[in-house]
């Protein structure tokens, strides 16, 4: 039988206060935004819906990394790291990182459009 809880099974080591909004202060912002959520102010919103970007918890392994990973913008071993990973996991010699969304998307298509012509 899978483990049942009804408390999440880890512990968070970093919170942030939200603000609580009366259905009237949301009503009010989403008048404001034209109802476009772009529009919305990041401490208006209690619950994310729109996307998953940020709104997770991280492990102590996640966060040690983070605080060890090499922030230099080009050639940094963070980057040369991820690429042996992917080319090993892939077989793939080239890995263009990208954000998540619609950019990967179409660089994938992309390049899949390319291998058929080639």
């Amino acid at each position: 039988m899978p483990f049942r809880t009804i408390i999440e099974p880890f512990r968070i080591h970093s919170t942030q206060a939200i603000q609580h909004t009366t259905p009237e202060q949301r009503e009010a912002a989403l008048v404001r935004a034209g109802y476009n959520l772009f529009g919305l102010h990041g401490d208006e919103v209690l619950i994310d819906l729109l996307t998953d970007s940020g709104t997770g918890t991280m492990s102590s392994r996640q966060w040690a990394a983070m605080m060890d990973a090499d922030e230099s913008y080009a050639g940094s071993r963070s980057f040369y790291r991820f690429q042996d990973v992917i080319s090993g996991i892939t077989g793939l010699k080239e890995v263009i990182p990208t954000h998540q969304g619609r950019a990967p998307a179409r660089t994938s298509s992309t390049a899949a459009r390319r291998r058929a012509i080639s």
